[in-house]
Protein backbone atom coordinates (compact mmCIF):
# COMPACT_ATOMS: atom_id res chain seq x y z
CA UNK A 1 0.00 0.00 0.00
CA UNK A 2 1.12 3.56 -0.38
CA UNK A 3 0.38 7.20 0.25
CA UNK A 4 1.31 9.92 -2.25
CA UNK A 5 1.86 13.62 -1.53
CA UNK A 6 2.99 16.41 -3.86
CA UNK A 7 6.72 17.01 -4.19
CA UNK A 8 6.44 20.43 -2.54
CA UNK A 9 4.53 19.04 0.49
CA UNK A 10 7.65 17.99 2.44
CA UNK A 11 6.27 19.30 5.75
CA UNK A 12 3.21 17.08 5.37
CA UNK A 13 5.45 14.14 4.40
CA UNK A 14 7.56 14.54 7.56
CA UNK A 15 4.45 14.92 9.74
CA UNK A 16 2.98 11.73 8.28
CA UNK A 17 6.25 9.88 8.87
CA UNK A 18 6.18 10.96 12.53
CA UNK A 19 2.58 9.76 12.87
CA UNK A 20 3.55 6.39 11.42
CA UNK A 21 6.42 6.08 13.92
CA UNK A 22 3.87 6.77 16.69
CA UNK A 23 1.90 3.74 15.47
CA UNK A 24 -0.75 5.19 13.16
CA UNK A 25 -1.81 3.06 10.21
CA UNK A 26 -0.59 3.90 6.70
CA UNK A 27 -3.94 2.85 5.25
CA UNK A 28 -5.86 5.29 7.45
CA UNK A 29 -3.45 8.11 6.61
CA UNK A 30 -3.70 7.30 2.88
CA UNK A 31 -7.50 7.67 2.98
CA UNK A 32 -7.14 11.09 4.58
CA UNK A 33 -4.04 12.58 2.90
CA UNK A 34 -3.04 10.73 -0.28
CA UNK A 35 -3.50 12.41 -3.66
CA UNK A 36 -3.44 9.03 -5.44
CA UNK A 37 -6.77 7.51 -6.57
CA UNK A 38 -5.81 4.41 -4.54
CA UNK A 39 -6.73 6.42 -1.41
CA UNK A 40 -10.31 5.17 -1.86
CA UNK A 41 -8.95 1.64 -1.30
CA UNK A 42 -6.83 2.65 1.70
CA UNK A 43 -3.78 3.09 -0.53
CA UNK A 44 -3.85 -0.52 -1.78
CA UNK A 45 -2.07 -0.86 -5.13
CA UNK A 46 -2.40 -4.63 -5.57
CA UNK A 47 0.50 -6.59 -7.02
CA UNK A 48 3.28 -4.45 -8.45
CA UNK A 49 5.52 -5.71 -11.27
CA UNK A 50 9.15 -4.80 -11.81
CA UNK A 51 9.38 -1.54 -13.69
CA UNK A 52 6.25 -0.09 -12.04
CA UNK A 53 7.63 1.03 -8.66
CA UNK A 54 11.20 -0.14 -8.14
CA UNK A 55 11.33 1.01 -4.51
CA UNK A 56 8.82 -1.74 -3.68
CA UNK A 57 11.38 -4.39 -4.64
CA UNK A 58 14.00 -2.99 -2.28
CA UNK A 59 11.67 -2.38 0.67
CA UNK A 60 11.71 -4.79 3.61
CA UNK A 61 8.38 -6.54 4.20
CA UNK A 62 5.93 -4.46 6.33
CA UNK A 63 8.38 -1.54 6.83
CA UNK A 64 7.27 1.87 5.55
CA UNK A 65 9.82 3.43 3.19
CA UNK A 66 9.96 6.81 1.47
CA UNK A 67 10.64 7.23 -2.26
CA UNK A 68 10.28 9.96 -4.87
CA UNK A 69 8.85 9.57 -8.37
CA UNK A 70 7.66 11.97 -11.06
CA UNK A 71 4.30 12.01 -9.20
CA UNK A 72 5.70 13.20 -5.87
CA UNK A 73 6.71 11.59 -2.56
CA UNK A 74 5.46 8.11 -1.69
CA UNK A 75 5.27 6.40 1.65
CA UNK A 76 5.25 2.75 0.68
CA UNK A 77 4.64 -0.46 2.62
CA UNK A 78 5.09 -3.90 1.06
CA UNK A 79 2.58 -6.22 2.74
CA UNK A 80 3.48 -9.47 0.96
CA UNK A 81 5.61 -10.80 -1.85
CA UNK A 82 5.05 -13.44 -4.48
CA UNK A 83 7.29 -15.27 -6.84
CA UNK A 84 7.51 -14.01 -10.37
CA UNK A 85 5.06 -15.89 -12.56
CA UNK A 86 6.60 -18.19 -15.17
CA UNK A 87 4.99 -19.01 -18.52
CA UNK A 88 6.71 -21.61 -20.70
CA UNK A 89 5.90 -23.84 -23.63
CA UNK A 90 6.13 -27.58 -23.01
CA UNK A 91 6.75 -29.96 -25.88
CA UNK A 92 4.13 -32.68 -26.43
CA UNK A 93 6.64 -35.51 -25.94
CA UNK A 94 7.73 -34.10 -22.57
CA UNK A 95 4.13 -33.71 -21.42
CA UNK A 96 3.31 -37.26 -22.58
CA UNK A 97 6.17 -38.66 -20.47
CA UNK A 98 5.05 -36.64 -17.42
CA UNK A 99 1.43 -37.79 -17.80
CA UNK A 100 2.57 -41.38 -17.18
CA UNK A 101 3.59 -40.45 -13.61
CA UNK A 102 0.71 -40.65 -11.06
CA UNK A 103 2.50 -38.19 -8.72
CA UNK A 104 2.65 -35.62 -11.54
CA UNK A 105 -1.09 -36.08 -12.17
CA UNK A 106 -1.81 -35.28 -8.50
CA UNK A 107 0.57 -32.33 -8.22
CA UNK A 108 -0.39 -30.49 -11.42
CA UNK A 109 -3.66 -29.13 -12.82
CA UNK A 110 -4.85 -29.24 -16.41
CA UNK A 111 -7.08 -26.86 -18.39
CA UNK A 112 -8.43 -27.47 -21.91
CA UNK A 113 -9.80 -24.23 -23.40
CA UNK A 114 -11.28 -25.80 -26.57
CA UNK A 115 -14.99 -25.93 -27.30
CA UNK A 116 -17.04 -29.01 -26.25
CA UNK A 117 -17.46 -30.22 -29.86
CA UNK A 118 -13.65 -30.20 -30.25
CA UNK A 119 -13.12 -32.09 -26.99
CA UNK A 120 -15.57 -34.76 -28.21
CA UNK A 121 -13.31 -35.38 -31.21
CA UNK A 122 -10.03 -35.59 -29.27
CA UNK A 123 -9.12 -35.14 -25.62
CA UNK A 124 -6.47 -35.84 -23.00
CA UNK A 125 -7.40 -37.54 -19.75
CA UNK A 126 -7.23 -35.31 -16.69
CA UNK A 127 -7.81 -32.00 -18.50
CA UNK A 128 -10.80 -30.01 -17.27
CA UNK A 129 -12.69 -28.25 -20.03
CA UNK A 130 -13.13 -24.48 -19.74
CA UNK A 131 -14.03 -23.25 -23.24
CA UNK A 132 -12.53 -19.89 -24.09
CA UNK A 133 -15.85 -18.75 -25.63
CA UNK A 134 -17.45 -19.21 -22.19
CA UNK A 135 -14.71 -17.23 -20.40
CA UNK A 136 -17.27 -14.82 -18.91
CA UNK A 137 -18.83 -17.63 -16.88
CA UNK A 138 -15.67 -19.28 -15.53
CA UNK A 139 -13.02 -16.51 -15.62
CA UNK A 140 -14.12 -14.64 -12.47
CA UNK A 141 -14.03 -17.89 -10.45
CA UNK A 142 -10.73 -19.30 -11.73
CA UNK A 143 -8.89 -19.01 -8.40
CA UNK A 144 -11.68 -20.94 -6.66
CA UNK A 145 -11.48 -23.76 -9.22
CA UNK A 146 -7.69 -24.00 -9.47
CA UNK A 147 -4.78 -23.41 -7.09
CA UNK A 148 -2.52 -20.58 -8.35
CA UNK A 149 0.44 -22.18 -6.53
CA UNK A 150 0.23 -25.44 -8.49
CA UNK A 151 1.82 -26.02 -11.89
CA UNK A 152 -0.91 -25.39 -14.48
CA UNK A 153 -0.95 -26.89 -18.00
CA UNK A 154 -3.12 -25.25 -20.66
CA UNK A 155 -4.21 -26.93 -23.91
CA UNK A 156 -6.09 -25.98 -27.07
CA UNK A 157 -6.06 -27.15 -30.71
CA UNK A 158 -2.88 -25.47 -32.00
CA UNK A 159 -1.61 -23.33 -29.05
CA UNK A 160 -3.04 -19.84 -29.67
CA UNK A 161 -6.17 -19.89 -27.47
CA UNK A 162 -4.29 -21.63 -24.68
CA UNK A 163 -1.56 -18.97 -24.89
CA UNK A 164 -4.22 -16.25 -24.39
CA UNK A 165 -5.53 -18.03 -21.30
CA UNK A 166 -2.02 -18.78 -20.01
CA UNK A 167 -1.08 -15.09 -20.21
CA UNK A 168 -4.31 -14.18 -18.43
CA UNK A 169 -3.58 -16.76 -15.69
CA UNK A 170 -0.30 -14.94 -15.06
CA UNK A 171 -2.25 -11.77 -14.29
CA UNK A 172 -4.36 -13.75 -11.82
CA UNK A 173 -1.30 -14.75 -9.77
CA UNK A 174 -0.74 -18.26 -11.13
CA UNK A 175 2.86 -19.16 -10.33
CA UNK A 176 3.87 -21.56 -13.10
CA UNK A 177 1.96 -22.06 -16.34
CA UNK A 178 2.82 -24.40 -19.18
CA UNK A 179 1.30 -23.96 -22.62
CA UNK A 180 1.31 -27.17 -24.68
CA UNK A 181 3.35 -26.34 -27.82
CA UNK A 182 1.32 -27.06 -30.95
CA UNK A 183 -1.75 -27.97 -28.90
CA UNK A 184 -3.54 -31.31 -29.02
CA UNK A 185 -2.81 -31.55 -32.75
CA UNK A 186 0.96 -31.66 -32.12
CA UNK A 187 0.42 -33.97 -29.14
CA UNK A 188 -1.43 -36.45 -31.40
CA UNK A 189 1.20 -36.23 -34.15
CA UNK A 190 4.36 -36.25 -32.00
CA UNK A 191 3.48 -38.04 -28.75
CA UNK A 192 0.35 -40.21 -28.97
CA UNK A 193 -0.96 -41.29 -32.40
CA UNK A 194 -3.98 -42.95 -30.75
CA UNK A 195 -5.47 -39.46 -30.37
CA UNK A 196 -7.35 -38.42 -33.52
CA UNK A 197 -6.37 -35.28 -35.38
CA UNK A 198 -8.94 -32.85 -36.76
Amino acid sequence: MHLLVKEEDKDLLFELQKRLVRGEDLSDLAVEYSICPSKDEGGMLGWVRKGQMEAAFNAPLNKVVKCKTQFGWHLLQVLSEREESVLEDIQPEELHAKLQDPVFLEDAQFIDVREPHEVERASLSGFQVFPLQQFGSWGPEITTKFDPQKDTYVLCHHRMRSLQVAKWLQTQGFRKIYNIAGGIHAYAVKADPSIPTY
